[in-house]
């Protein structure tokens, strides 16, 4: 990597640090993720409001139901920057939260974010693979956008399943598709090319913000480990000990639409799409999510973008 690609990473690693990450996806996960901890909210739209809360709450009950509500003590993995768990707290899912993530940085801004919205959670900078708690500590074990970048995520499921008391449940959301991945990530790139080629320049970020961008892109491949198929993700939490493990997937088209409009929002000048665009795309993704859960009647779900796994841990 270059001396700027270097320094961009992270100010606190070294390029020995930043070298060694090409071919350590742990190692890797941390220098990207401080990296990104104080923008992640920013650059994925993140927020503790109505809509984020009505977002996390649906993809919880979609997958596990309503009943059990609150769960007494709940503890998130990979948490970045407190998206899924503080709103689930919001929600009412849980009462008492515990965040973990092996970035120092999301477990930080993520403890701030919680902070901000008049709560306080515990957080630990932990790997998924040895999460530092006591056997049965918790009631619910929950995750978005976190089992790919596991490495053994079979052992991550055991380790979950160790933390549980007898009777507790996980609950993983936000996890791609092999077929669903492959689909958003070309039309993700054709956006990409497009836009920073053929828009008006006044409508292209400052190339030194796109080339950034870029090279984030390249170091995305060295995080993100795993695509799975709903089966065999299945599978590893059943051989991990759990039961009544469950999976469905979600965004189809949604996120035929949704990966294309997010990249191009991260190709244009912040500010200039506003309100309306905005609107667009919040309504344009609902409505075809809705089309989505309709067609998944005839639809393999190993099509799908996203899925879900929710499992329990036996009495």
């Amino acid at each position: 990597m270059s001396e700027s690609a270097t320094a961009s990473v992270t100010a606190s690693a070294t390029a020995e640090q930043v070298e060694a990450a090409w071919h350590d996806p742990k190692l890797a996960n941390v220098l990207y993720h401080d990296w990104e901890a104080g923008t992640y909210d920013e650059k994925w739209s993140i927020s503790f409001d109505q809509r984020c809360i009505d977002y996390a709450r649906d993809r919880f009950a979609n997958i596990a139901g309503c009943q059990d509500w609150p769960y007494g003590r709940a503890l998130e993995l990979g948490c970045g920057t407190g998206f899924f768990l503080l709103n689930l707290k919001l929600a009412g899912v849980l009462d008492q939260g515990h965040v973990t993530d092996l970035s120092p940085g999301m477990v930080e801004v993520a403890q701030r974010n919680a902070h901000n919205l008049g709560f306080d959670v515990e957080g630990r900078v932990a790997d998924a693979e040895r999460i530092p708690y006591d056997d049965a500590t918790f009631d619910l074990v929950v995750g978005h956008a976190v089992l790919h970048h596991i490495p053994d995520v079979e052992q991550a499921f055991r380790e979950v399943l160790r933390v549980l008391k007898p009777g507790g449940r996980f609950v993983f959301a936000g996890e791609p598709t092999k077929w669903g991945d492959f689909i958003a990530r070309r039309l993700s790139r054709a956006t990409w090319w497009l836009t920073t080629r053929l828009a008006p320049a006044d409508w292209r970020r400052p190339q030194a913000e796109l080339d950034e961008s870029s090279r984030a892109a390249a170091l995305e491949s060295v995080v993100d480990l795993h695509t799975f198929a709903p089966s065999v993700l299945e599978g590893m939490a059943t051989r991990a000990g759990a039961v009544d493990v469950e999976t469905k997937c979600e965004e189809l088209t949604a996120a035929w639409f949704g990966w294309p409009v997010r990249t191009f929002e991260c190709a244009v000048p912040p500010g200039k799409l506003g309100w309306k665009w905005a609107n667009f795309a919040m309504k344009g993704w609902q409505r075809l999510s809705t089309v989505d859960r309709a067609l998944s009647r005839v639809v393999s779900k190993d099509l799908y973008y996203n899925v879900e796994i929710t499992g329990c841990k036996s009495y």
